[in-house]
């Protein structure tokens, strides 16, 4: 008795330590979120006077700095050409990545292992020994930056090696041949088996890569930087995203525009958490026997019960 009674105290004690552990590494990671809500709140000379005073202390919180870094900024249109970029890229990088993946699974032979082994040495070279060919090439000799197209064709470019070589290993370890084999005798066509079979099939490394190539894209600074192009004689941004026009701004105003672009990022975990639950009980769901009440209707397996 006494024994369990040691092992029960020193769970808790483990439990207590661990929830702890998280509750203060959270307020480490929170804290400068935090802080820079306070300060969007702040003017200006109460940011200077005390930075890490709360907003209780402080008199004279406005609003009008938000209003004011929304209109600057051009929120809404640099918001919309935001959300084009990324959904595009990211839809287009899931959809190609896949497909290539499945081709080099399924047939090996010396292109499809060339062509893997090159997309996956190209994962070590540095985008920055290349941004300044690529702007020269795209810029100067075809003439096509500052175009949203632009954008989401290099996108998709410098993403498909990573996607490719996550893709390739969960195919070939988690989708078994025989059910395109069971298809392919059905009469289904190549295209029809990996659309029907085996993408729906890709749910997990889907999510996965969604997650991660959507946050890439949304919070990429560099490459839009590059490719927007800022017009002097319109003095905007035609087509520019959330992140490069933070590049030269007073701190002031920074300090306004950080906390909304922020919010549309936190806005996706929801569905993403949504997403994940809704799986989870779909999954359970489909576990639960369906032939049960044919099972107690079955007049000799009430019999059998009987006896």
């Amino acid at each position: 008795m006494t024994q369990t009674t040691v092992g029960g105290n020193k769970k808790k004690i483990m439990n207590a330590l661990s929830i702890t552990g998280l509750v203060v590494i959270f307020v480490a990671y929170m804290f400068p979120f935090a802080m820079v809500v306070i300060n969007s709140l702040k003017q200006k000379r109460d940011i200077i006077k005390s930075p890490f005073s709360w907003l209780f202390t402080i008199k004279g919180l406005s609003f009008d700095n938000f209003i004011k870094a929304f209109v600057q900024m051009d929120f809404l249109n640099a918001f919309k050409n935001s959300l084009m970029v990324t959904v595009s890229a990211t839809v287009l990088v899931t959809v190609l990545a896949s497909m290539l993946a499945y081709y080099i699974v399924r047939r090996r032979n010396r292109v499809s292992q060339t062509i893997f082994a090159l997309m996956v040495a190209s994962m070590i070279i540095p985008f920055q020994a290349i941004m300044i060919p690529l702007v020269s090439i795209y810029g100067g000799t075809l003439g096509i930056l500052n175009h949203r197209l632009t954008l989401i064709f290099m996108h998709t470019g410098f993403s498909m090696a990573m996607s490719v070589f996550m893709f390739h290993g969960f195919i070939n370890g988690n989708i078994p041949i025989a059910l395109e084999e069971a298809a392919y005798i059905d009469g289904c066509t190549h295209m029809q088996t990996f659309f029907g079979i085996v993408f729906p099939l890709l749910k997990p490394i889907i999510s996965t890569m969604v997650i991660l190539n959507a946050l890439a894209f949304w919070n990429d600074f560099l490459l839009p930087s590059l490719v927007l192009i800022f017009d002097k004689q319109i003095e905007r941004h035609k087509h520019k995203t959330l992140i490069p026009p933070f590049a030269g701004m007073n701190r002031r105003i920074l300090r306004r525009r950080v906390p909304l672009v922020v919010l549309t990022v936190l806005l996706f975990f929801p569905a993403v958490y949504a997403q994940r639950h809704a799986d989870i009980y779909y999954k359970l769901d489909e576990s639960l026997p369906r032939d049960l009440p044919s099972i107690v209707s079955n007049e000799k397996l009430k019999d059998d019960f009987d006896m």
